[in-house]
């Protein structure tokens, strides 16, 4: 019997995330529940006022940074939740104005940073 250990008994597979400049999620809830505002940790006092909350995920994630940045100034949104690690932005407002800031950081990433970008959705 031999004591050889073939290559095949030792397949070891290495998986990497390597992030792209991407928007990979957008998308906008008009009048959403209370209980969603609450589940997302968001200020009541500031945010169950709000109509539509804006949903963003993107990377590299430091990238949320610069799209809060651009949705605050592009409209009257409010910055409900911004990640650096995970690239999450979350932004409440009137349905038009949510719609207004993704749409202008969405361009921005997409024209300006070269970031390939999914649609924005809207429930």
């Amino acid at each position: 019997m031999s004591n050889e250990i073939s290559l095949q008994d030792k397949l070891r597979i290495v998986q990497e995330l390597v992030p792209g400049k991407q928007i990979t999620i957008a998308h906008i809830i008009a009048n959403p529940d209370d209980i969603l505002y609450k589940k997302l940790g968001l200020d009541p006092a500031v945010d169950y006022a709000r109509t539509a909350i804006g949903i963003v995920t993107m990377s590299p994630a430091e990238t949320a940074i610069i799209a809060g940045d651009i949705a605050i100034k592009s409209s009257g949104v409010e910055l409900g939740f911004v990640d650096r690690f995970s690239g999450t932005l979350i932004v409440t407002g009137t349905v038009s104005d949510v719609t207004a800031s993704l749409n202008s950081l969405v361009d921005y990433c997409r024209d300006t940073l070269g970031f390939t970008v999914c649609p924005i959705t809207k429930t």
